[in-house]
């Protein structure tokens, strides 16, 4: 229940406002001077506070600047009797919400204090949001090769070195790169990430290094490039395996001079950046098909980190399947489910082609369709719908256990499952580079679009 705190020496007045805002089925308290009103708002959480200016004991001004300090997203409405736009526009500069004069007139004072709890409920869903979106995801696992990879972060992230990280599709590079933003000394600035797979290779440079209005067709107006976007902080340069040799040839210089062009200009803009890469392919066998540049490889290799794949670390599936188990069954909003012994077994057993990014889908299939314990049953039942557990997944891929059938109440609703996992596989397996993936199934880019929407599919982070 939203909860109101009047602060101010005047009875008849606290009676006034206590009795019209509980008639608004507001939970109201109130006090007749501003240092026991410090007292409550430390240790009651409050949605608002009503208070007067010109006190005894303690001016308004100075519990609002005290109240603030306590709670900053705390909403202060001051209220006086000797008002004038001077006191208002000190109470404002002060981090008050509004000021209202007394008597208060009654439709004003609603709809003040309406839009001063609107106001703190979107600062407080902000920064929930915030959080939810900005926290990074720890790296799980106790394996040497983990425990090597957490190791090098620590060592590496304070620096400026530039690091290659290496890795298989799902492994978890992305979030290796995170991490090493986090832990550097530009954690305060921004991490901008680029999939070089999923740009086509026309518009690589203007989406790395901008581009000036008029320097090709479609450019209508100035686009600040990444590059830019990241001055300060890091570059994320995620499948740099497959950039273009002419984009390649820009970052070298790039990372030579700290200096980049935008698209059709002239000008030499600097640029502060840490460019951090990764990608899933060889880099030394592309260099020998003169597919990627020797030199930048050098560059962006002063540091290599490799990522090994879930298969070559079976025994860190434990503790990264019930993490997600935790995190999926919060998201939910249901009770955490456990797995029994032969269902962590059963995982482990899984060829696990998609790696981290494949397990986490699995688990949270396993938790839509199993009962509260998630056991070894469920797993060879629901965790691989491309087929039984111990099945090569692009043997049967497509193709769910045999005695999944009379799940599916027509042949339609088959066909239709079938075409989502089948593309939900390809996708994920050429990283969700729609291009390639269209190539691969052979239909065309815009009918792959359209399928992604029909079934919902979407990208999971890594």
């Amino acid at each position: 229940m939203t909860k109101i705190l009047i602060i101010d020496d005047e009875r008849a007045i606290r009676n006034t406002l206590r009795e019209i805002l509980e008639y608004e089925d507001y939970l109201v308290e109130d006090v007749d001077n501003g240092i026991d009103g410090l007292d409550l708002i430390r240790k009651n959480d409050y949605n608002l506070i009503l208070c007067d200016i010109k006190m005894n004991r303690m001016d308004g001004m100075e519990v609002l600047t005290e109240g603030l300090a306590i709670k900053p997203d705390l909403p202060f409405i001051m209220i006086s009797g000797h008002g004038n736009i001077e006191t208002a526009v000190e109470a404002s500069k002060k981090g008050a919400f509004d000021f209202i004069s007394k008597p208060p007139d009654l439709n004003r004072l609603l709809i003040t204090v309406r839009n001063a709890l609107e106001r703190g409920s979107l600062v407080t869903e902000t920064k929930v949001l915030k959080r939810k979106t900005s926290k990074t995801r720890e790296i799980l696992g106790d394996s040497p090769a983990i425990g090597k990879i957490k190791e090098t972060i620590e060592r590496v992230a304070p620096t400026d070195a530039r690091v290659l990280i290496t890795g298989a599709n799902g492994s978890g590079k992305e979030l290796v790169a995170r991490w090493l933003h986090e832990k550097s000394n530009r954690a305060s600035g921004s991490l901008i990430e680029v999939n070089c797979a999923a740009i086509p290779s026309e518009l690589i440079e203007s989406e790395l290094f901008g581009h000036e209005k008029g320097s090709f067709t479609s450019a209508m107006k100035q686009r600040i490039g990444k590059f830019e976007q990241a001055n300060g902080g890091t570059l994320f340069l995620d499948e740099i395996g497959d950039m273009s040799l002419s984009a390649q040839a820009k970052v070298l210089r790039a990372l030579q001079e700290n200096k980049i062009t935008r698209v059709g200009g002239e000008k030499e803009i600097e640029v502060n950046v840490r460019v951090v890469a990764a990608t899933n392919k060889d880099l030394l066998k592309e260099i020998e098909s003169g597919n990627f540049r020797m030199d930048l490889y050098h560059r962006l290799s002063v540091i290599l980190i490799h990522v090994p794949s879930l298969i070559e670390r079976k025994d860190d599936i434990t503790i990264i399947a019930q993490s997600f188990c935790e995190e999926i069954c919060n998201d939910y909003g249901i009770p955490t489910k456990k797995f029994t012994v032969g269902a962590i077994e059963a995982l482990k057993s899984l060829p696990w082609t998609g790696n981290i990014r494949e397990l986490r889908n699995m688990v949270e299939r396993l938790i839509i369709l199993s009962d509260k314990t998630i056991t070894e049953n469920d797993v060879s039942t629901f965790a691989n719908p491309s087929g039984p557990v111990t099945a090569t997944p692009a043997a049967t891929i497509g193709a769910p256990v045999q005695n999944n059938y009379d799940s599916f109440a027509n042949f339609q609703e088959y066909k239709d499952y079938a075409e989502r996992e089948f593309i939900k596989y390809k996708l994920e397996k050429n990283n969700w580079n729609v291009s390639k993936t269209a190539d691969d199934i052979d239909i065309q880019r815009s009918h792959l679009y359209s399928k992604i929407e029909k079934y919902g599919l979407k990208r999971t982070t890594e």
